[in-house]
């Protein structure tokens, strides 16, 4: 049995469910209801509770309609002047209602002859909807209406507004939590509050069930403003419970964890010192801080899972280098996995040059390797004569023996599906015995989101650049402008400068891009015929790939014409000129890491962002972000306000992040409340803590042992 240091999405979960939760309880809750209400997640009654509303109406007020002003969502009453059907651009009903200060016009694009029977002269309703410019007067497309009888009441709360799915309407949904109301109010018992008092001092010491009471049916009185921002104490107290949980949850991963064992790694740090010492310059206080920090977790008889975090040029691979060198010293094997062919190679050629010295034998393996070259990389490391391996996801095919693995270092892991990345670890298991994890990444995530979906993992910042980088000029200009920058790569070249021309088209498919970075090439090579102009694409041989890395570094190539994957593992120092064409198609992560390839030396750098206008808010916010900041740190934290954590970690991630409730952006200053609150509990060895876990994450999320 292994252990996973990551949330799964569960498949089936068998977990019964008492009698008094079930869904079968509740009036007008057939077969077809509940496959509906499964969609939205509600499986209990217990569920409907927190299903929250989005957002709310204001039905307490019945107001004037000559008071009404566009956009107002109200109550107004009147008599029916008139109705009639009129035939413009489509068939539709108008009415006029009117009371004693004006009159709005209601209209209807589809009606019965009963609709229209029931808006007759003189009928008085009551009508709720969105007040909005019509032609002579304000108007009401298909709003709500009753007629106006004296025994119905105006509503004594706010009208809740929920998420729906297709074939339940907000009426069907608002009867069935209307009930599960009338349960929670019934018996306390039946939804226990799992948090101690002293917790809730912040959050006005309100209770789970006052805070889902008020949630449902807010007083007239309820701050709306507060209400739609997610900031109202009821909500913030279950946003605490949630994040309360997960943290929990992350923390009895982590001791679970704790209890596997991994080789306690004891070495002197000869071959680390001799490293540093022919490097040719001194590392960073921020490298040596986490390579100590990766030391001391190697030391411990269990797993090492450390995520290392820096921004673009930081030297995360010489730290990587290090932690594979005090393994190796001390008899074990290494092995570094990287997402992209042109990475792993990177990282290929770097161990090989600094460990060749040193007497070490570096491993490649690829899936695109002759089956003579396979069959020797396999033979080399299943003797344990490959000290260090270096590859793509061909390191975890299952031919693949390891003599005796003991690190694993992930680069750019967020790029790595959960399971490929427990497949490499698996490799190094021996008995009980598991490797350590470092894993890597150079798009920054904000501490708040590292803080909830990697809370499991120890975290270390390189918060520091080598000295000497020069920060990157960064403009954004419309395409139509391309002839200037045709200009500029030509006098930086001129200097003994070289440029990159990244190519990017908003299809997916690889073939259209290759085909627009060779087209773009053969245009290029035409108006600059003085330069050495190459081509990096992903569909070209690895060999060929290699060849033009080669040319590239050795300087025997003036501009390099490339697809983005030359994202990340290129690193050229004389580069100081980046083009990335659309640039108004990429997120702000990639567009940061495609700039970060100039810049790598103390040559004054630019880039270029080339748009073709006009371009949308969203991009716009991108571009301008680029142009006013080169610190990813910074930018990852514009991008997760932009786009929230699900995308912000990438569509393999997803999963970590399921939350119901709470907003890792709008609730970040919750987070620290919750992880003391959990750490508490933990040590106190709360009974809490199994059933606010299962509340949860029971449902919807898996963590444990497969």
């Amino acid at each position: 049995m292994r252990g996973i240091f990551i949330f799964l999405k569960a498949t089936v979960i068998n977990t019964a469910i008492p009698a008094f939760e079930s869904l079968a309880r509740l009036k007008g809750v057939g077969p077809a209801a509940l496959q509906k209400l499964e969609r939205l997640g509600i499986r209990t009654i217990s569920d409907l509770l927190f299903h929250l509303p989005i957002r709310y109406q204001d039905r307490t007020r019945v107001l004037p309609i000559g008071s009404l002003r566009p956009g107002d969502e109200v109550v107004v009453e009147g008599a029916i002047q008139y109705a009639e059907i009129t035939f413009r651009r489509r068939r539709m009903l108008l009415a006029q209602l009117s009371d004693n200060t004006g009159s709005i016009t209601l209209r209807f694009f589809h009606f019965s002859a009963a609709k229209q029977q029931g808006l007759a002269p003189g009928t008085r309703l009551r009508c709720f909807g969105e007040a909005r410019r019509g032609g002579a007067s304000l108007e009401m497309v298909h709003p709500e209406y009753r007629p106006l009888h004296a025994e119905i009441e105006i509503d004594v709360h706010l009208t809740p507004v929920y998420p729906i799915t297709e074939g339940l309407h907000q009426a069907t949904l608002r009867k069935l939590i209307a009930q599960a109301l009338g349960w929670l109010v019934a018996s306390d018992a039946r939804l226990i509050d799992h948090i101690p008092p002293d917790h809730l001092k912040d959050f006005g010491g309100m209770t789970l069930k006052a805070a889902l009471l008020y949630l449902h049916r807010p007083p007239p009185d309820a701050d709306l403003s507060l209400l739609t921002a997610g900031r109202h104490p009821a909500q913030k107290r279950l946003a605490f419970e949630e994040l309360l949980a997960h943290q929990l949850s992350l923390m009895r991963l982590r001791a679970s964890m704790r209890q596997q064992f991994a080789p306690s790694i004891q070495a002197a740090g000869t071959l680390c010192r001799t490293f540093e010492n022919e490097l040719g310059y001194a590392l960073t206080g921020a490298q040596r801080r986490v390579i100590d920090e990766i030391m001391t977790d190697l030391d411990r008889p269990h797993p090492m899972l450390r995520l290392v975090q820096g921004d673009v040029g930081a030297g995360k691979t010489v730290v990587a280098a290090a932690a594979c060198l005090y393994v190796v010293e001390a008899g074990y094997q290494a092995a570094i996995m990287a997402p992209t062919e042109v990475l792993a190679e990177q990282h290929y050629r770097n161990m090989s040059d600094w460990f060749r010295p040193l007497g070490l034998k570096v491993a490649w393996l690829s899936g695109k390797l002759k089956a003579r070259a396979r069959k020797d990389a396999l033979a080399m490391i299943e003797s344990g004569q490959a000290n260090i391996v270096v590859g793509t996801h061909a390191l975890f095919q299952e031919h693949v023996r390891f003599h005796d693995l003991a690190l694993v270092v992930v680069d750019e892991q967020h790029r790595f599906g959960v399971h490929q990345r427990l497949a490499l670890r698996d490799k190094g298991e021996q008995g009980a015995r598991l490797p350590h994890q470092l894993i890597m990444t150079a798009t920054p995530i904000p501490r708040t989101l590292a803080m909830t979906a990697y809370a499991d993992l120890d975290y270390s910042v390189i918060d520091e650049l080598p000295p000497g980088r020069q920060p990157i000029k960064t403009v954004a200009l419309a395409d139509i402008r391309r002839n200037e920058i045709i200009e500029r790569i030509s006098q930086a070249c001129g200097h003994g400068r070289q440029a990159y021309w990244v190519c990017t088209l908003i299809e997916e498919s690889e073939v259209v891009q290759c085909r627009a970075a060779e087209d773009t090439q053969a245009l290029l090579s035409e108006a600059l015929r003085h330069l050495r102009i190459g081509l990096l694409h992903g569909r070209m041989k690895p060999e060929d790939k290699q060849q033009v890395m080669a040319e590239l570094k050795a300087q025997k190539i003036d501009l390099l014409v490339a697809t983005t994957v030359i994202e990340v593992g290129v690193d050229v120092p004389n580069a100081s000129l980046m083009i990335i064409e659309n640039a108004e198609r990429l997120g702000l992560a990639q567009l940061h890491q495609l700039r970060g390839r100039v810049g790598r030396g103390e040559i004054e750098s630019s880039c270029v962002l080339l748009y073709r206008p006009p371009l949308s808010d969203h991009a716009r916010q991108r571009l301008d972000a680029l142009r006013h900041t080169n610190d990813g740190f910074e930018i990852a934290r514009i991008d997760l306000k932009m786009r929230g954590p699900g995308e912000v970690l990438g569509t393999r991630q997803t999963g970590v992040l399921q939350l119901r409730i709470a907003d890792i952006v709008r609730d970040q200053d919750i987070l620290p409340w919750a992880r003391a609150a959990a750490k508490r509990m933990i040590v106190q060895r709360s009974p809490h803590v199994d059933p606010l876990i299962q509340r949860w994450l029971g449902e919807s999320l898996r963590f444990g042992r497969v």
